[in-house]
């Protein structure tokens, strides 16, 4: 069933799939990830190589081979179990194929495993994966508009996704937070995200680690009456977030989205009324240290989101 879901998944995506399958970044990932099976199974090349196997033939799998490629698998498998999107199952898939690729080389020779080391390394530091540019309602914050926008007007509720470039669990969620904002943005709803790992005094006056060990990335955080309601994940009194699934279903299950948007886009045909503060009728306020600072507020569009 662990191999199953992400495959039916795959192939209901398959269109998607091809087209950013199709970029550099993922064309050179798919390169490296076979790497040790092209050098076993290319002639003129696995002649050269040893073997173990008992027929000496050095253009097959060795038993060792097939073990470690076998474990390696299984962990994929039980590491997919979590994933939430097509991207998350395939990177996954790249990464631990990687992984058995350096373990298989060094394997073989020590040299070869030191080359394609150096060569992962290298990879790592020069190639990011390409972010996510599809269609979305969403409002990009610096460290000077965050504050400002939130306390803008208190008949508004934010949704806020502090996130980081460099984590692939926010990579990953950038195409289900920007499904959810063209489902539920309205006049009383909008969503926004912040990147703090751009912008480091915002991680540290919402509480929000950028520590890769931390699993605070990303963090979904609602804003009603310009106060923190609610978050996942939740941090419990150790400071060390709350295991919780990304899902489109479970943020809208924990965050009511279905009752706030009906009450929210009300907002629009009563402008001129008084409107009922949110943070009053749905969520308790969680209190805070400090009160936002207010500066002026700069509005960000999607050249923005290009650069960052």
């Amino acid at each position: 069933m662990a191999l199953l879901t992400p495959l039916l998944a795959f192939l209901y995506h398959l269109p998607q799939v091809y087209k950013w399958l199709l970029k550099p970044y993922y064309i050179a990932s798919l390169f490296m990830s076979s790497a040790f099976l092209l050098i076993r199974k290319t002639p003129g090349i696995c002649e050269h190589l040893s073997t173990q196997r008992e027929d000496g033939n050095p253009c097959d799998f060795d038993w060792r081979e097939v073990e470690i490629l076998m474990f390696l698998s299984a962990i994929v498998m039980m590491k997919n179990r979590r994933a939430i999107t097509v991207e998350q199952h395939v990177g996954n898939i790249i990464l631990f194929c990687k992984v058995a690729n350096v373990i298989l080389f060094f394997r073989l020779d020590i040299r070869l495993g030191l080359l394609y080391l150096t060569l992962c390394i290298v990879f790592l530091m020069v190639c990011k994966p390409p972010l996510y540019m599809g269609p979305e309602y969403i409002k990009y914050f610096s460290d000077k508009t965050i504050d400002e926008e939130l306390e803008k007007d208190h008949r508004v509720t934010w949704i806020v996704e502090f996130f980081a470039n460099w984590s692939p669990e926010c990579q990953s969620f950038a195409s289900v937070y920007a499904d959810l904002s063209l489902k539920y943005n309205c006049a009383g709803l909008k969503f926004g995200k912040v990147d703090i790992g751009r912008y480091s005094e915002v991680s540290k006056k919402y509480r929000v680690s950028t520590s890769p060990l931390s699993k605070q990335l990303p963090s979904l955080v609602l804003f009603q009456g310009g106060k923190e309601v609610m978050r996942r994940p939740q941090v419990d009194k150790k400071g060390r977030a709350v295991s919780w699934s990304f899902t489109e279903e479970n943020i809208i299950r924990e965050f009511n989205l279905n009752e706030l948007y009906q009450k929210s886009k009300k907002l629009g045909k009563t402008k001129g009324e008084k409107f009922e503060r949110p943070n009053e009728s749905v969520f308790s306020p969680v209190p805070e240290e400090e009160e936002p600072e207010t500066e002026t507020i700069t509005a960000m569009d999607t050249e923005s989101k290009k650069d960052k």
